[in-house]
């Protein structure tokens, strides 16, 4: 029995077979002496496996996701710890590193948590005041930042998970992520308009903490402890990059991490010489660089022309160089125009008014100038920018047309696809 046991097959056999019964309707106490009669312990890899399976064989992701605070009930206490070099500093121990940065935001929420909110909420119970109210409700208020938390998860980690072929416990994760930015939404929205129902703000409130604390407990016992056993350094050093970009959640990075390795920034750049798809591009082969990406001159041309707003570009001498292609223009534009001074694409009873928006963007007294004119069905919006490069260079002039009455006229919210 004891070699069936130690057999990885028969361990995901075994545990899946835990979660579909969980699915089927057995509970928490129902199967936990099962699970801790054939498992000593169990990876965050084993449970990545089993929920990639179960959606592979037609399980829905919101099932995972309806029973994933089930999964932390039955998995706590129970998911081992991603072996190291002996002697090796833990990721989670350098500061600056992504893995530390997570966990002092989730030590940050706990205190928020444990030393505000919850007394606050009792205060609440006792008196239900509108100091009280004002009070819970900047209390979350604060808490709402970790949606920044959040963000930096799904924007930035996911997708090297992914890489890995790692995409069920991402896609769980973050539905719930949004399960809890909705409640969060919802206690705001609640005390903002409170009307003496007591006990529906205890209940959302502590529903929303709880569900917050179970998400600590996923991300430090299951996804950091993936994470770590996959990404590679020049990988946590890109997500380090980029997070100030998105943002942090009550606090701050202790310290900025780099990677011991002596030849990282030459790792690095040959890493961001590669497409999308993880595969290495020459250059030579007709792409372009940015500093976001590369992309060949025929999807750059793709892109301009698929933007729902009409594009011209006035380079720094006053030639038109550019000007998009979209299927519904506003106004008309001609291949000839290209080459021509801006001052004769417009009529001489106007071009007073752009050569003095031109020398305003040029000079730096301004760096945008807005118009607005209606033109029978449509309300258009003309927007000029002043185009300059990382030292402030003047480089030209950008004109954004857009028929902005379809937007004004939105109103409500729209969540479901349109048929």
């Amino acid at each position: 029995m004891s070699e069936l046991i130690n057999n990885r097959e028969y361990r995901q056999k075994v545990l899946k077979e835990l979660i579909m019964e969980l699915h089927n309707g057995k509970s928490v106490d129902e199967v936990k002496p099962k699970f801790e009669e054939v498992f000593g312990n169990v990876s965050a890899s084993e449970i990545s496996e089993v929920e990639k399976a179960l959606i592979m064989e037609g399980l829905p992701v919101e099932e995972i996701q309806r029973l994933c605070d089930v999964h932390a009930a039955v998995f706590k206490g129970s998911i081992q710890d991603i072996h190291r070099p002996r002697g090796a500093q833990k990721p989670e121990e350098i500061p600056g590193h992504p893995v530390h940065t997570f966990k002092l935001e989730n030590r940050e929420i706990e205190k928020l948590i444990d030393t505000r909110i919850r007394f606050h909420i009792e205060n609440f119970r006792n008196s239900d005041n509108q100091n009280n109210v004002n009070v819970l409700l900047e209390d979350f208020k604060a808490l709402w930042e970790v949606d920044k938390h959040y963000l930096r998860k799904e924007n930035l980690l996911f997708p090297y998970l992914e890489k890995y072929g790692i995409t069920a416990p991402p896609k769980v994760m973050w539905g719930v992520d949004d399960e809890i930015r909705a409640k969060i939404k919802d206690v705001i929205n609640t005390l903002s308009q409170y009307d003496g129902n007591k006990e529906q703000v205890i209940q959302k409130a502590n529903d929303a903490l709880n569900a917050v604390t179970e998400m600590i407990f996923k991300e430090e016992n299951i996804l950091i402890p993936m994470s770590l056993e996959n990404l590679t350094e020049d990988e946590w050093l890109k997500i380090e990059e980029e997070s100030d970009e998105i943002g942090y959640c009550l606090t701050k990075p202790a310290g900025k991490w780099k990677p011991v390795r002596q030849n990282i920034e030459e790792k690095i750049e040959h890493e961001r010489e590669k497409s999308s798809d993880g595969s290495d591009k020459p250059l030579s082969d007709g792409y372009i660089k940015f500093e976001t990406g590369i992309l060949t001159p025929e999807e750059i041309s793709a892109i301009f022309n698929t933007i729902p707003v009409d594009i011209t570009f006035v380079g720094k001498d006053g030639t038109v160089r550019y000007f998009s292609q979209g299927k519904d223009r506003i106004f008309p534009r001609t291949k000839t125009v290209i080459g021509r001074k801006v001052q004769n694409c417009h009529p001489p009873a106007s071009v007073h008014v752009v050569e003095k928006l031109v020398e305003d963007l040029k000079s730096g007294k301004k760096d945008h100038e807005d118009f607005w004119i209606r033109m029978k069905d449509k309300y258009v919006l003309i927007r000029y920018f002043a185009v300059r490069n990382e030292k402030g260079e003047y480089l030209g002039v950008l004109e954004f047309t857009q028929d902005i009455k379809p937007i004004q006229e939105i109103t409500g919210e729209k969540r479901l696809l349109s048929e």
